[in-house]
């Protein structure tokens, strides 16, 4: 009997990385995970992610035709680097297109930022299937949305859009480059809460901590307000440019989604002409690698044709 032909997603993360053997449904045959010890250089971490793909493939599906390769990372990638990734030395200047197609010889492959993975497997599967436009928002170790029109993933010009993380905090910020102002991320996100809280509450704290501590504690209640409010500008703006039918949340923040959740709601209602709808992502903390999935799945499409998903 012929098996099906399966796909591969590969997620390369600052601190993890996460592999998957999935069919042409998105249905996951196998998963490994690993730390990408950054420490020991972005060419190593590359080669173990890669590694742990073919194991994975040898181990959950023996003999199966590879149809697809998904790989999603931080930053934005390109056949020859990696742009926008300051956070891993070296990660900008690998081949990382090039080096997954030269792991996986012949087989398609489908490049993509963590957080348009993470749309394509909620607009593909999840809270975003049928939304037309529809936004994805990353509340993470960082800070990025994705846009999503017309049965797609929108990746801009360069693959960057969406990246909020860069945006602007004030009409003083006009005119000052990136590397010379505070960008959004860097004030919004969860390393930045953990960076800030440490730094004000006198001790290391994680962004959970923050949120937790906040009904008790007038500092943290602090710190959390200021984050509410900086954040909830941001997504309203891009709530009334794209005038999105739903706003779906993922990322390592989600966990504090009990408080996050009614700051972003009342924001929504004040100030969008027409509030969209705003709920937890289908897949809240693995959506990157259900997304390199599902971009595995759209490399295979453009071999096989529809007819092999119907």
């Amino acid at each position: 009997m012929i098996r099906p032909p399966v796909v591969l997603g590969l997620d390369f993360g600052g601190t993890k990385i996460a592999v998957a053997v999935g069919d042409l449904s998105g249905r996951r045959l196998g998963v490994t995970k690993l730390d990408t010890l950054a420490e020991a250089g972005a060419a190593a971490a590359m080669e173990r992610g890669l590694s742990a793909g073919r194991d994975l493939l040898t181990d959950v599906a023996p003999g199966q035709e590879l149809a697809g390769v998904g790989a999603a990372t931080l930053g934005i990638p390109y056949d020859d680097r990696v742009e926008l990734a300051p956070t891993f030395p070296g990660w900008g200047e690998l081949p990382f297109g090039q080096l997954v197609r030269d792991a996986f010889p012949g087989i398609p492959v489908r490049l993509g930022t963590d957080v348009k993975a993470a749309a394509a497997a909620e607009l593909r599967w999840g809270a975003l299937t049928g939304c037309d436009p529809g936004l994805y928002l990353n509340l993470g170790t960082g800070l990025a949305t994705a846009i999503v029109a017309g049965g797609t993933v929108i990746s801009g010009a360069h693959g960057a859009s969406g990246e909020i993380g860069y945006n602007l905090r004030s009409a003083a910020d006009v005119w000052i480059s990136a590397d010379e102002r505070t960008i959004l991320e860097h004030v919004v996100s969860g390393q930045a809460l953990e960076t800030t809280g440490s730094a004000r509450l006198g001790r290391p704290v994680t962004a959970a901590d923050v949120f937790a501590m906040a009904s008790t504690q007038p500092d943290a209640a602090v710190l959390a307000a200021e984050f509410h409010r900086e954040l909830a500008m941001h997504v309203v703006n891009l709530a009334i440019a794209i005038d999105p039918v739903r706003i779906v949340v993922g990322g390592g923040l989600v966990g504090a989604w009990d408080r996050i959740a009614p700051e972003l709601r009342r924001a929504l209602d004040a100030a969008v002409p027409f509030p969209p709808e705003l709920t937890v992502a289908r897949f809240p903390s693995d959506a990157p690698l259900v997304g390199a999935l599902a971009l595995g799945v759209e490399a295979a499409g453009a071999v096989l044709g529809a007819e092999a998903f119907a």
